[in-house]
């Protein structure tokens, strides 16, 4: 699926806790068309008139999922970019959006059994395919999730109507238990799973290569990096 440009209006921001806004966008042409776990360009130049240079932008997880009209995005703000998103932008604001990216489950892997590990705001690819029928397919699919506090923790209805009833949900709350236990996390779930990983870069990198130094192929753990 080639990537395609939408103009799109800002429908809401919300800001549930301090430092993470969700973001819904609507279609001003034609719909929407992605994959779940897939992720967009947005670019906030109201210079850019959709025909020349692609402008500056960043990348984001689509937490929507694909039967969905408009787009939904959760992000932290952290840097230059996602600080002038949220000192600049408001609802009704005129956007571009650049999609689809990315093979995070188009990609061959087993579902069986597979293991999905996300620590903060990287649960919103997830949630995108979750959401999704075709997330019945998975067989007991295993989730572990990872928030600096059930403050933190805004995701808790998406979880409760996600469509696959076989689902088992492990929560770690940092304030109190402490990060994931990759450690553990493997040793119930031993060498031959899929492991789909998404999270901060630093998480993402040492899981993979814990996984990895245990045994597990590298071909077994599907990460979330935005490639």
């Amino acid at each position: 699926m080639l990537a395609k440009k939408y103009r799109s209006r800002i429908v809401s921001i919300k800001n549930p806790i301090e430092g993470i806004y969700t973001i819904e966008f609507e279609s001003l042409g034609r719909g929407y068309k992605f994959y779940p776990g897939q992720f967009l360009h947005l670019a906030i130049d109201n210079t850019y008139d959709g025909v020349g240079q692609w402008p500056e932008s960043r990348c984001f997880s689509m937490r929507s999922n694909p039967d969905e009209e408009n787009i939904r995005i959760t992000y932290a703000v952290k840097g230059k970019f996602t600080t002038q998103m949220k000192e600049t932008m408001e609802e009704g604001d005129k956007v571009w959006l650049k999609l689809p990216y990315g093979d995070l489950f188009i990609q061959d892997h087993n579902k069986e059994e597979p293991v999905f590990i996300a620590g903060g705001t990287g649960i919103t690819p997830f949630l995108s395919l979750f959401a999704h029928e075709s997330f019945r397919e998975y067989t007991n699919p295993k989730i572990y999730l990872g928030f600096r506090s059930v403050n933190h923790h805004i995701y808790q209805e998406e979880l409760a109507n996600a469509k696959n009833p076989a689902k088992t949900v492990e929560i770690y709350y940092q304030d109190s238990d402490g990060l994931i236990d990759i450690d553990r996390v493997f040793s119930e779930n031993g060498l031959t799973n899929d492991y789909f990983i998404s999270g901060p870069p630093g998480m993402i990198s040492a899981f993979t290569n814990t996984l990895v130094e245990k045994g597990v192929p590298e071909t077994n753990v599907i990460t979330d990096d935005w490639v």
